[in-house]
């Protein structure tokens, strides 16, 4: 009683985030049958207790960040910027490959056992820090020349050290930070040349990719594939993951088949969790597919509620820098399921399984509950003024 109590923030925001996770159960546990019998790992019952334990952690996340005033972030971001890029780059360096293709996005975390996605972690951080810089130069006018060694050094660095593995993270993550760059009164002008700067060095990646494969190793041709795949549709075997997730939504009809009845489960590869939504629509159908995405978009309401109530130009930048992406990586994995958009490997937030998406999405709503704390119920004792990472934050 004495936890519940200490539970603060936007209530609907807990109840959306509770209730996914509590959903999440029936189709981790119905899908993991694939990775039991097909691919022959673990069992169904040990794979619904991960996932148990993972999220269990997660809200512990979420518990924590949540009482950490939101003006700590600031000073939070300077620190931890360059522990993530000092990650990313240890994660590079691996030299992980597949079929000869960059897959060095995981570190092994010692003695737990676990892998750890080091681009999710630097997702938030950067986000965190591009709506400090942003909330810093609100009132000010600055040049482009100014900005470009404190805001887009670092954001073109981690995305860089994140692409050759994972072009849609790296996709997802910069478009964000234009999205918030844009929403945050950066000049337009500006913000269009560092679009056109994006694409120029995108496309010069790819070309370099493509003329020294051996130099490289990348993933450049199982992008383009993909795409090829999206816009060609006779390319039956380049679209095998969405054919089978197709039939999976086809035959899930209105009212679905019901909770563990899916059939396409043992044919769809990442059914618990690149296609996890399909399963769900096989299952609970298209009610069940709709139910989940007004849930999601219930969820990006409350983040817009939050934003606008904040008090502080900082906290409105913060919360949809953290919580936009949320949804849209969830819009992004419906889409991909139901073949609006080509293959991107995005998760399914806080339903498909896996441990540090699950708790970056955690850690991410941590900070908007922060946010979304009245400033009448903060103690005075966590004023900006005896703050040492808030002067940290406007030092630097």
């Amino acid at each position: 009683m004495q936890l519940l109590k200490n539970i603060k923030g936007d209530r609907a925001i807990w109840g959306v985030v509770a209730l996914l996770a509590v959903f999440s159960f029936l189709p981790v546990y119905s899908a993991s049958s694939n990775l039991v019998y097909v691919v022959g790992r673990g069992t169904t019952m040990g794979h619904l207790v991960k996932h148990g334990m993972l999220l269990f952690l997660g809200f512990g996340i979420i518990y924590a960040i949540h009482r950490i005033p939101t003006h700590y972030f600031k000073g939070l971001s300077i620190i931890a910027l360059p522990v993530v890029i000092a990650l990313l780059i240890y994660t590079l360096a691996q030299g992980t490959t597949i079929e000869g293709a960059n897959a060095s996005r995981w570190i092994q975390l010692p003695f737990v056992g676990i892998s750890f996605q080091t681009s999710t972690l630097a997702a938030v951080v950067l986000m965190v820090y591009v709506a400090r810089y942003l909330s810093k130069i609100r009132d000010k006018v600055i040049t482009f020349k100014e900005s470009l060694l404190p805001l887009w050094a670092p954001v073109f660095l981690i995305i860089m050290l994140i692409l050759p593995a994972n072009l849609s993270t790296a996709a997802i993550l910069y478009f964000m930070v234009v999205v918030l760059c844009f929403m945050g009164g950066y000049p337009f002008k500006y913000l269009f040349s560092m679009i056109a700067l994006g694409v120029l060095c995108l496309v010069m990646f790819v070309v370099t990719a493509k003329a020294f494969p051996d130099l490289m190793p990348n993933r450049v041709d199982t992008w383009m594939s993909r795409i090829e795949s999206f816009w060609d549709p006779t390319d039956s075997e380049g679209d095998y993951q969405i054919e089978k997730a197709k039939i999976a939504i086809a035959s899930g009809g209105l009212v679905g088949n019901g909770a563990g009845k899916s059939v396409m489960k043992n044919f769809l590869p990442q059914s618990s969790s690149d296609f996890i939504y399909a399963i769900i629509v096989e299952e609970y159908g298209l009610v069940g597919g709709f139910a989940l995405m007004f849930f999601y978009l219930l969820l990006l309401f409350r983040i817009v509620v939050v934003a606008h109530g904040n008090v502080s130009v900082f906290g409105k930048l913060l919360v949809i820098g953290v919580g936009m992406p949320i949804v849209f990586q969830a819009m992004i994995n419906m889409a991909v399921a139901v073949e609006l958009f080509p293959v991107t490997g995005q998760t399914l937030p806080l339903i498909s399984t896996g441990g540090t998406s699950i708790w970056m999405t955690c850690l991410a709503i941590g900070i908007v509950l922060s946010a979304s704390i009245k400033e009448e119920d903060e103690t005075q004792s966590y004023s900006e003024e005896t703050n040492p990472l808030e002067i940290l934050s406007e030092q630097l």
